[in-house]
Parts: structure tokens; sequence; C-alpha cells
């Protein structure tokens, strides 16, 4: 188990630099461009297997215990220690990054995005796996700052060399935004690992914050909550988010929201509810409130992207809709409960699938009809896309659907628990306030429902008669049906069956927010 771990977050490296070999080794293709593109599927599936074979070893009787953990000192003056493990809250992540990043490099082996060599194109897919993987896997506060930036290199070059109209502005507002953020959240770590005197988030979180002041408790959620929040997003650190997903492509877009938005809300559970409790307690009315406020912002700004005649790009608009549903799981951890905090991470895990289904589905409409603009979607894909590509719409009204929280779908179970959290808080917490919190985030989700619709409307039903004599569009092709097929399968699988998921996940969370006591 120790290995396999460390195969998971040290692989996709090794994968990376042998990508960028002149021929990547034992593998052949047609053309160079071929082999290396057939490496990148190669060395993504032997991580998503070896993910699988971990899961299925895990010990899913004691999932709030620390598993497969490898720990090494690193720097002894500091007692930064080359620490990793996993446990019920870190798996579904671990396992869920393994299969996007599988897919998006099946998906680009068919469908390479126009730009340079696939040599980079792979060899920073790789990176970005390695780095994410590693933010799940690691518990040294360093370390996990290290993983955390790891993916920022590789994420803007992906943004800035293969992807589309204002690429370059796009990429650098990213990078920009999130290094920012990631300087005042250095300085949280390190104000915590100085007072306490170690960086092992274990040690820390058993410690449960009794070696640090409640005033450095506040000053350290202070600052390392702006660097996660500007990674989750949140409103109002949320603006890079829609220009990095219209611009990204297809596959920058699924891996952007579908694992590294969860990085930042992994880091408010994993780092600052057990470490900092009584700084998170002094911030939670507030993260609430941006919460709800984000949740309904990114509903409206859907609303507006939606209507007839906006010029609205429907990668905008998802982008959009993820900070609104990124501000349901922030609203269930500022609930600091069990049931809340449960449902944060469902509802991450669910978004993951969702939004990188939806993206992928709105990347093969853009290629069928050279472009995302709604206007143009609901003009070009017919007056039915029912019609014309049945399967295509079929699916993206279940993408839809899904993604607005219809129950028996896994979109339903996340936000309903974080509103179940916010029914009753922690005892501390204003519950009057949560209330409010709670009957806003409500609201939000008609809001959801509405626009989500609007754009089933617009671009898979119409008039029959239009439908009729215009051309057809190419349906679904088998690659494609590969790639998205788990993604669909798992949604509803979670929606049907939630206990699979919050059977790893609540017996950690009780541990974690009672101190890592067993």
């Amino acid at each position: 188990m120790q290995f396999l771990l460390a195969l998971i977050v040290v692989g996709p490296l090794a994968g990376a630099v042998a990508a960028l070999l002149p021929a990547p080794p034992g593998l052949k293709g047609k053309s160079p461009d071929q082999a290396v593109l057939r490496h990148g599927v190669t060395v993504t599936g032997v991580i998503l297997i070896a993910a699988i074979v971990l899961a299925l070893g895990f010990d899913h009787d004691h999932p709030s215990k620390m598993q497969a953990t490898t720990d090494i000192s690193w720097i002894p003056a500091l007692d930064v220690r080359i620490h990793f493990g996993i446990d019920g809250i870190s798996l579904p992540l671990l396992v869920l990054t393994a299969l996007l990043t599988f897919l998006c490099a099946l998906y680009s082996y068919f469908k390479m995005p126009a730009g340079p060599s696939p040599k980079a194109f792979v060899a920073l897919i790789l990176v970005l796996e390695s780095g994410t993987l590693a933010t799940f896997a690691v518990l040294d506060l360093l370390l996990f700052f290290l993983a955390f930036e790891m993916v920022l290199i590789p994420m803007y070059f992906l943004i800035a060399r293969w992807g589309g109209a204002q690429r370059t502005r796009a990429a650098w507002k990213f990078i920009l935004y999130t290094l920012l953020g990631s300087v005042v959240m250095l300085l949280g770590l390190l104000l915590i690992g100085l007072r306490a005197g170690t960086f092992d988030m274990v040690a820390l979180a058993t410690d449960n914050g009794r070696e640090l002041s409640t005033s450095v408790q506040v000053i350290a959620v202070l600052a390392i909550g702006i660097g996660l929040a500007v990674k989750t997003p949140m409103w109002p650190l949320h603006s890079w988010l829609p220009d990095a997903h219209t611009a990204a492509p297809t596959v920058g877009s699924v891996l952007l929201a579908g694992v590294l938005l969860k990085m930042g809300t992994y880091g408010f559970v994993r780092i600052l509810l057990p470490i900092a409790p009584d700084g998170m307690e002094t911030f939670a009315p507030y993260l609430a409130a941006f919460a709800v406020v984000g949740i309904i912002y990114g509903s409206l700004a859907c609303l507006a992207l939606a209507r007839p005649g906006a010029k609205g790009d429907l990668k905008r608009l998802i982008a959009y809709s993820s900070v609104g549903h990124m501000g349901f799981v922030l609203l269930g951890i500022s609930t600091m409960t069990p049931t809340g905090v449960n449902g944060a991470l469902f509802a991450n895990i669910a978004h993951g699938l969702i939004t990188g289904l939806l993206f992928f589905l709105v990347g093969a409409l853009k290629d069928r009809t050279g472009s995302s603009d709604l206007d143009t979607l609901a003009k070009e894909s017919g007056a039915a896309l029912y019609g014309k590509a049945p399967r295509l719409g079929g699916l993206l009204a279940f993408g839809a659907v899904a993604s607005l929280g219809l129950p028996g779908l896994a979109g339903f179970w996340g936000e309903m628990l974080a509103l179940f959290g916010a029914f009753k808080p922690a005892d501390d917490l204003s519950r009057p306030a949560f209330l409010t919190f709670m009957a806003i985030a409500a609201f939000g989700t008609l809001l959801t429902a509405a626009y989500m619709l609007i754009v089933v409307r617009r671009v898979c039903m119409g008039p029959t008669a239009e439908a009729e004599g215009a051309p057809r569009l190419a349906d679904v092709h088998g690659y494609e049906f590969a790639a998205w097929t788990p993604l669909v399968a798992l949604t509803v699988l979670a929606g049907l069956w939630p206990a699979a998921l919050l059977g790893l996940t609540d017996p950690a969370v009780q541990q974690l927010l009672a101190g890592g006591k067993s």
C-alpha cells in the first residue's frame, strides 16, 4: 500500500520526463506525435489502475485512520517530513483525479487541441496530475504548499499555448491571482508550523489547536483562507475563473473544474477545521456569507448569459455555475458540523463528475459548430439538437439536470446536506444567521434550475419544422462515448447510492472535527 501511494504520486512525474525523450520508451505509433499521446494514455491508465487497487485495498472498516503512510524526515531542523497518507476524506479525491486525468488523456489521443507539439502537452498534463495527487496525499504543511503550487505552471501553459481566444490574458490572470493568494497562504502555514513546533498535519490535527492561541489561529485562518479561497474560487476572488475556462482547451477546463478547484476546499477541511478551530469559528459566519453571495451571484450571472441575445458563451456560463456550486461546498464547511462537511465533500466529488462531463460536451459542440456561443449554438445546432445529434443532446440535458441537483443524481446530495448543516450549525455559531444563509442558498437552487433549463431549451429543443430541414451534426463518437460514460455512470451511482461515498467520509470527518481522537 505504501508503494502504491508513492507510485500514484511520483509515477506521473516519471512519465512526464519520459514524454520529453526523443521517443517514449516501449510505445510505437504511426508518428512521434501519436506515440507520445499513447504514452500519456498509458501512464495515466496505470495511475488510475493503481488508484483503484489502492481503493480496493483500503481498510473500509476504519476510514478515519491514515493508511498507506510514508513518513521520512526531510528537514530535521524544521521538523519537515516527507509524509504521505490517505483516509476517507482524501481517497475519493485521489481516485477522482486519476480518473479525470485518464479520461482527458484518452480524449486528447483522438482529439488533440490545436497548438504546439504534443510532447509538451502530455508532459504538462502529467505534471499537473502529479501535483494534484500530491496535494490530496501529503500530510506536511510545507509539502502541501509545494504540491499546491506545483499545478500552477502546467495549467498556465495549457491555457497560454493550447487555449482559444484571449488565452494569454486569461493565463496571466490565472497565475497572478493564484500566486498572490499563495504568498499569503504560505505566511499562514509558516505561522502555524513555527508556533506549534511542527508542520506535521496529523500531529497538528490531533492537538486541535491547543498549542495555538486564539489570535494566532485567527491570523492563520485569515492568511491561509485567502489562498484557499482564490483557488476554490470564492466570491469575490473568483474573477480569474470565467476567463480561464473560456480560453482553456477542453481537457484544461475539465481538469481545472474537476480537480484543481477541489484543492482549495480540501485545504479548508484538512488544515483549517482541525488545526485552527477557534479561528474557523471566528470566520465561519463570514465564510458562509461570502458563500451564499457566490451562489446567488453565480446563478444570476448564468441567467444573464443564458438569455437570448446576450452573446453568452456556454463555457463561461458553466464556469460561473462553478462559482455557485462551490459556494455550497463552502457553506457546508462553514457550518463546522459533520453533516455540513460531509455535504461539502460529497458536493466536491459530484461537481467534479458533472462539470467535467459538461465541459467535455461543450468542447464537442464547439468542435462541431465552431463556437461555444449560445446564440450560435441555438442556431447552428438547429432548433433541436435532439433531432440533429440525439445522443449528444441527451447527454447535454443529462448534465444540465444533474448540475441543477435533480434527486437521484450526484448533484442532489451534497447541496442538500450543506443546507441541512446550515439548518443546525455548530453550537457556538449563530443559528439565526445560518438559517438566513440556508434560505438564500435554497433560493439559489431555484435559480440554478432556471438557467440550466433555459440552456437545454435553447440548445437542445425548438420548433420541429426548423429542425427537420437542417443538416445533421455528427453524433457521439466512439472515443467520446468511452471518455464520458464513466462520468455518467458514477453520477447516477453516487445519486442512487450516496452511502458508498458518505460511508468513507463520515467517520473521517467525525474524527477530524473531534481533534483526531478515535
